[in-house]
């Protein structure tokens, strides 16, 4: 990152303010600003510890930032979801004696020898039997025993339409095949595991009740003790149009199902690895208000769908909430629909959904866009020498 490009003096990342209000007062950032509250995303993490069933996994791809894992170790996660050679590193350089669950089930054969050799990873996906004899020849060439391996074979169900992003299409075994793989995982000595994900940002309980009722018919159609049942992420924050239900009504509906599902097998011990859920409330974003072109209602900022608002170009339902700060204080007042645009030269660079900000909204203007710890930096780019966002602590959000 180029510092010069930054309005932000040098060393104001190390600062921690009470709240984004103070850093649009004092600081008057040029680039936007990631205002990242650790308060917030323990806050988050306690609340997966203390109320899901069994064992609770972040899903780095959300946020890999170092701020963000190091904060994670520090509350108590052990368990990083992973999938990329890439994201090992990071976790490893921070949390060293990380558990790394590999659960992108599609990888090339030098990023499983990287896995198993360098990172001593015992956790992998597989919905494919391709993947599966890769994972094979490769660990025969390691001091690994099948036994000290993890397979957790991923299913599907058809999409419920309960949730914004579907991951079915891409990723995940019918359950019949599931079975037959999830079988070929018990004839070759490892630790068979299963593994799905209801889909990001779902909202009905319900999803998860449907899968593991399918996994446990997997696990008994394949003769399979499941050691371990790894419900997946997917668990929804709330949004400017999408309000959630309380998470501990998923945590119930999981224990619930799991119980009945397996009442008559054993009953597997639970995983869950969110990503979203857990590192979405703990940042906003603070952007500024560059032109505003009163007669169409049009706003251009410093920051758009190029930078840390891209996910909000891909559905309305994770459009952020977003509220104007001026003078170092919130102005909400007389909010009328606006159209906003990102900085760069390309005409996509805009959110799909007017954003409600007031009328009298200005240049110099700050605009914060909560909710944004989940894809926000993870998916930034640089395009058009924009992109560039600092982040600096805070207190509250």
């Amino acid at each position: 990152m180029n510092a010069h490009l930054h309005a932000v003096p040098s060393g104001a990342e190390q600062k921690t303010f009470d709240n984004p209000l103070q850093i649009a007062k004092f600081l008057q950032p040029e680039q936007p600003v990631q205002c990242f509250s650790a308060n917030a995303l323990v806050q988050q993490i306690n609340q997966f510890k203390d109320n899901f069933p069994g064992k609770v996994s972040y899903a780095v791809k959300a946020n890999p930032s170092s701020v963000v894992l190091k904060t994670a170790a520090l509350a108590g996660l052990d368990i990083f979801d992973v999938a990329s050679i890439n994201e090992m590193e990071q976790v490893c350089a921070i949390a060293p004696m990380a558990r790394l669950h590999y659960h992108n089930p599609v990888r090339s054969r030098e990023e499983v020898r990287h896995a198993l050799h360098k990172y001593r990873c015992t956790r992998y996906s597989v919905d494919e039997l391709s993947e599966l004899k890769k994972l094979i020849e490769a660990i025969a060439h390691t001091d690994f025993n099948p036994q000290d391996i993890e397979i957790a074979v991923r299913f599907r169900l058809p999409a419920s339409g309960k949730s914004v992003h579907d991951f079915s299409e891409k990723f995940g075994l019918p359950p019949q095949e599931a079975c037959h793989l999830l079988a070929q995982v018990k004839l070759c000595g490892f630790i068979p595991v299963l593994t799905f994900h209801p889909g990001s940002q779902c909202l009905d309980p319900a999803s998860w009740d449907q899968h593991i009722t399918q996994a446990a018919k997997i696990a008994r159609k394949a003769n399979v003790i499941l050691t371990k049942l790894n419900v997946g992420g997917g668990f929804p924050v709330n949004y400017a149009s999408h309000r959630v239900p309380d998470l501990k009504q998923f945590f119930s509906m999981i224990a619930t199902a799991t119980s009945v599902a397996f009442s008559k097998q054993k009953v597997p011990g639970l995983e869950c690895e969110p990503g979203r859920a857990i590192v979405a409330p703990s940042t906003s974003v603070l952007t500024r208000v560059k032109l505003v072109r009163e007669t169409n209602n049009e706003v251009f900022l410093n920051d758009g769908i190029y930078g840390n608002l891209l996910e909000a170009s891909q559905a309305s339902d994770l459009q952020p909430e977003a509220r104007l700060i001026r003078n170092g204080h919130y102005h909400m007042a007389n909010l009328k629909p606006h159209i906003i645009y990102g900085p760069t030269c390309d005409p996509l660079d805009r959110l799909p959904a007017p954003i409600m900000l007031p009328d009298d909204i200005a240049e110099d203007d700050y605009v914060e866009f909560q909710q944004l710890g989940a894809y926000g930096n993870a998916t930034s780019t640089l395009f058009n020498g924009y992109g560039h966002s600092q982040v600096i602590q805070v207190r509250h959000l």
